[in-house]
């Protein structure tokens, strides 16, 4: 693109997250994801981490007036095409979040709420503020397995509960959902359900063996965010997302002591 190119040609996607000092995950890698699309990122940050590749050691949040003036300032100058939500920590944050979404494009919820290993990550006030005020706005809705069966009420052990799940938590009021298959185990871990209110799509890309999968959640949220900005169809940067984290997976990263993150820029490799 040459350099006097107009500003109005150029897709731009938001992140509202969280900041993770290891780079593997939150604002860090939703930018490099958003880079890779050739789209340009802008972030409001709601909280700073202290983490590594071995686990989280502090969190400190950002008021909520502090995450919309963030939001405002790209808002009002630059425009969004498409946005993704991340860790947004807390109710008043997230009650701020919902109150300003309607400016901020076709917006991608993560509700990042348990870790796919199970270990909840915000509390029960969080949850019902995310599932109440937020959830209701999104274009597309992105849970793992125990966000979805936190949301959907429904224990998930097949891809029958992986369907029923999505159903459910499309009553909340999302256009369309898709649970996450990463903490399924056997021939279902990676295999992904879509509903959109008519119509149940199975997403199914190949496995790949690595323990570096740290991001992948903010990641598939990222591409998919990425992929409406450049004007796709829900579905299909839904699936275009997935094909994105499937390769960067392959390209993983075995950095530090604990769990690697995958590998956001791996056509530079």
């Amino acid at each position: 693109m040459s350099n006097n190119a107009s500003t109005a040609s150029i897709p731009v996607a938001l992140t509202i997250a969280g900041s993770d000092s290891g780079g593997g995950a939150g604002i860090q890698a939703d930018l490099r994801t958003f880079s890779f699309h050739c789209v340009h990122g802008t972030s409001a940050l709601t909280c700073v981490t202290a983490q590594n590749t071995t686990g989280v050691t502090r969190v400190d949040a950002l008021s909520p007036e502090s995450v919309v003036a963030q939001l405002e300032a790209v808002v009002s100058d630059i425009g969004v095409q498409a946005s993704k939500t991340g860790m947004l920590l807390n109710a008043p944050i997230i009650e701020a979040v919902a109150a300003h979404c309607e400016r901020v494009g076709q917006l991608v919820v993560d509700p990042v709420m348990v870790s796919r290993a199970g270990a909840q990550l915000i509390d029960d006030a969080a949850i019902a503020t995310l599932k109440s005020q937020l959830i209701p706005k999104a274009l597309v809705l992105t849970p793992n397995r125990y966000e979805a069966q936190i949301l959907s009420g429904l224990e998930i052990t097949d891809l029958d509960g992986m369907k029923a799940a999505a159903k459910a938590i499309g009553e909340l009021g999302p256009q369309s959902v898709l649970v996450k298959g990463g903490g399924m185990t056997g021939a279902l871990r990676g295999v992904d359900v879509w509903w959109d209110g008519q119509k149940t799509t199975v997403l199914e890309t190949e496995t790949v063996e690595t323990k570096n999968t740290h991001g992948t959640g903010c990641t598939l949220s990222a591409a998919i965010a990425a992929n409406l900005a450049l004007g796709l169809e829900p579905l299909a940067a839904a699936k275009a997302g997935k094909n994105y984290v499937t390769e960067a997976l392959k390209h993983s990263l075995a950095i530090g002591q604990g769990q690697g993150p995958v590998g956001h820029f791996y056509k530079l490799l």
